[in-house]
């Protein structure tokens, strides 16, 4: 990085304190990235309604001088010197460095530049004795291939100018700490050619409220349609450096223009334990606990999230690129700030063309602790446990790193871990930048890992299963796919792919698909609600005591119980709907079997016991009778809020095992009655075609329908009369025999003669391509296979086009 020139500064090359206001992005040279960008946001950005609190930024020129007129340069450049030949270790080098500029003695126009800046924010502010927060920025950071993120230091709740001159030579100082020597030299820096500015910049009261962190960027996959959001009570030091499990929220970007929709598809409270607050004597802040009404609470309320979200949004069109955004509410006035912004630096370098790997886990050993995914790949390894800084040097390269949180303290050591385990944090604290950073799978939040886990251990760590990381006991087996979508075939033939994991959803968004041909409530359901939807109907007559408490202690915070479910299985669609929008996403309604309803929280109570649960109550059956009818009303309500609330219009609902015309309309009626009117608003309704029926009367079924979907699996079950499950029977059951084709072939005949649409959503394409080749002579609209057939498949179709 190039020392100050005059061209470089634009002419404010003499100044050495700027008002934030005067200050551009183009001025990284002279107050570096973080200072430049609050000055380009307050600059350009106010009159979209950004908040930025005010301030000024020493310059560059200033930190030259202090340097200079301290004598300190020749012993900067001999002490790296000595470090980088090997004669002197990193941590006294760094100590040395840092001795320098604490003993330091200000100029006295610097000083005096400071001195007023201050007090001129002091006569604009009305506030005497104004607290501030004074922070580094260094002329080589929040670069767009390198973040320097948590290299230099924050001083918050400085008040007078005797405390602020000390807490901003401890900035100086701190361009030069031991991880910011090491970052530097990794990235090859030059030490002694990067300046430092100060930002001197009004406090927000977030220590009586909140504040966070936020991307324009889902910062696992990459997906650049979502905004993420992390939340904690108190001042932001603590997200930061990981020392919280924070809320979660995730907004889909392309709904917020329309004021009417709410487009929030994630929110999930983290625990919160802890918070930063003012200090009082000598200390500017300190941690303390979190009451048990704020653990419990969402830091933010919905319309916050909106708002962030939005501001999100403008600064990322702004900027041209994702950004990582810093917030904070002042809990005071209630208003919001953004308080810094850099651009992303990791997915924003890469190739999100051509080829990614999958990874996939089998052979599992037991769950041993899960937390927060980061990443998506999985690794083997043995644990290492370091409890603190004290037992840096007992790491051993080459291990899984296990810690309570990481600091940049901790970079040299992460640097050699194959994977990261922690027990605090969320997916942007410390731990999980730098792990995106070094391309490596880690699991944050766990709140258990350093004590149910011990070095010495052989261990799975698996970030391949969606927003959920799981370590496993022992070595599993890991299967690692490349796709390669840089050179696809063109074909005619729709390829849709089947999702069930919202957790999982996005991972896929690269793959150019025509949308989601099976998307499965009832994964939603058991994994995500976990309760039985008449239980939350009918909670006060539950007679089971334990699911009673299980369900009170997951619906806690909801004042009528059947919102949970309703909130909670729109925002699973939601997830997935977001990957393909605006192409269409066949959701399926519920197609749980009894005794798999009865395994939900509360389910045993409202289930009957049958002997063939596969051909008993079932479908579309359920959805019209009295012991389920309730329980539907709340399915159709979670869609209602996810296409008109939400904004997600591309959902189209599928009712699964309709085995008659007359059942159609009783479905389509109790639809109605909750609000879903097929043909209003542009809803579609489909059928699953997997009954010898649905092929039998197709036609019929046809006027009640826009489309149909063929389950192969339970078609070729009914049509063989091969129980599908029998380890005797495997042979007979074959999706090929000529009796399914015939099935097939037929109901895609007659749908097109009735307008209607057909797809197939059974797994037969993704394991046999000739049969992919058969659907595609037979003229089927489209295939919906597993994500990780969708590239084979496709190369299929595309052959069987071109010998036609």
């Amino acid at each position: 990085m190039a020392k100050t020139t005059k061209n470089d500064i634009d002419g404010h090359v003499d100044r050495l304190t700027i008002p934030f206001e005067h200050l551009r992005r183009k001025d990284v040279a002279l107050v570096g990235g973080k200072n430049a960008s609050l000055g380009e946001m307050i600059g350009t950005l106010a009159a979209e309604g950004i908040s930025v609190p005010p301030g000024f930024a020493t310059t560059s020129q200033a930190y030259w001088q202090f340097v200079k007129y301290n004598g300190i340069q020749d012993k900067i450049a001999s002490l790296i010197a000595e470090w980088q030949s090997g004669r002197a270790r990193l941590d006294y080098t760094g100590h040395s460095i840092r001795d320098l500029f604490l003993r330091g003695r200000w100029p006295s126009g610097i000083a005096d530049e400071i001195k007023r800046g201050y007090r001129d924010m002091e006569a604009q502010l009305g506030v005497e004795g104004l607290s501030v927060a004074v922070r580094s920025s260094a002329t080589a950071e929040d670069l767009p291939d390198a973040s320097f993120a948590g290299q230099q230091e924050s001083y918050l709740n400085i008040s007078g100018v005797d405390k602020l001159l000390h807490a901003c030579k401890s900035c100086y100082a701190s361009l030069f700490t031991d991880r910011a020597l090491g970052y530097r030299q990794a990235k090859g820096f030059d030490h002694l050619r990067i300046a430092l500015s100060i930002g001197v910049q009004r406090m927000v009261r977030s220590d009586t409220s909140g504040s966070g962190i936020m991307f324009s960027i889902d910062t696992e996959s990459g997906f650049d349609k979502i905004v993420l959001i992390n939340a904690s009570w108190g001042l932001g030091e603590n997200i930061v450096q990981g020392n919280v499990n924070p809320d979660e929220y995730r907004v889909f970007k392309p709904l917020l223009h329309d004021d009417s929709f709410e487009p929030i598809i994630e929110k999930k409270r983290g625990d919160k334990s802890t918070k930063l607050i003012y200090g009082n004597g000598d200390s500017a802040t300190r941690n303390v606990p979190a009451s048990k009404a704020e653990q419990a609470a969402f830091t933010l309320s919905d319309r916050e999230i909106l708002q962030l979200s939005r501001w999100a949004c403008t600064i990322e069109k702004h900027y041209g690129c994702p950004m990582d955004i810093e917030w904070a509410k002042d809990g005071l006035t209630n208003e919001l700030f953004l308080v810094q912004a850099r651009p992303e630096t990791v997915h924003s370098n890469r190739d999100m063309c051509g080829e990614f790997k999958t990874y996939e886990v089998t052979n599992k050993g037991r769950v041993l602790t899960s937390g927060l995914s980061i990443g998506d790949a999985a690794v083997s390894g043995q644990l290492c446990l370091i409890e603190g800084k004290h037992d840096l040097d007992k790491f051993v390269t080459g291990s899984v790193l296990v810690a309570k949180v990481t600091d940049p303290d901790w970079v040299p050591l992460m640097k050699r871990a194959v994977a990261i385990v922690t027990d605090q944090g969320g997916r942007t604290s410390h731990a999980a930048i730098v792990s995106r950073e070094l391309g490596l799978p880690a699991i944050v939040g766990t709140g258990d890992a350093t004590y149910t886990l011990h070095s010495g251990q052989n261990v799975t760590v698996s970030c391949a299963e969606g927003e959920h990381g799981f370590v496993y006991e022992g070595k599993s087996k890991i299967v690692t796919r490349t796709l390669d979508i840089s050179s696809l075939p063109p074909v005619n033939t729709k390829i849709m792919i089947n999702l069930a994991n919202p957790g999982a959803a996005s991972r896929w968004w690269r793959l150019p698909v025509d949308g989601i041909g099976l998307a499965r409530m009832e994964f939603v359901i058991s994994n995500a609600i976990r309760i039985h939807p008449m239980a939350l109907v009918h909670y006060e007559r539950l007679k089971d005591v334990k699911a009673k408490n299980e369900i009170a202690k997951l619906t806690s915070g909801y004042g009528h119980k059947p919102d949970y479910f309703v909130e909670q299985l729109s925002r699973g669609f939601a997830a997935l709907c977001s990957t393909v929008y605006p192409k269409p996403a066949i959701l399926r309604l519920s197609d749980f079997k009894t005794n798999e309803y009865s395994d939900l929280i509360g389910g045993s109570e409202f289930e009957p016991k049958e002997e063939n649960p596969m051909l008993g109550f079932r479908g579309a059956s359920r959805y019209y009778s009295p012991h389920y009818r309730d329980g539907f009303a709340l399915e159709c309500r979670a869609i209602k809020r996810l296409r008109e609330k939400m904004g997600f219009t591309n959902a189209i609902v599928m009712v699964p095992f309709c085995r008659t015309v007359h059942e159609a309309n009783e479905v389509l009626k109790v639809m109605a009655e909750n609000g879903l009117v097929r043909g209003e608003k542009g809803l579609q309704v489909y059928v699953m075609c997997e009954i010898p029926s649905n092929v039998i009367l197709a036609a019929q079924f046809a006027r009640h329908f826009d489309g149909f979907s063929i389950g192969s699996n339970d078609l070729t079950q009914l049509t063989l009369g091969v129980d599908r499950d029998s380890a005797e029977l495997g042979d007979l059951f074959d999706e090929q025999d000529e009796a399914v084709k015939w099935m097939i072939d037929r109901v895609i005949r007659v749908a097109h003669e009735n307008g209607c649409k057909v797809g197939i959503c059974g797994q037969a394409p993704s394991d046999h391509p000739e049969f992919a080749a058969f659907l595609v002579n037979s003229g089927i609209d489209s295939i919906s296979v597993s994500p990780d057939s969708y590239v084979p498949v496709r190369n299929a179709m595309a052959g069987v086009q071109s010998r036609k």
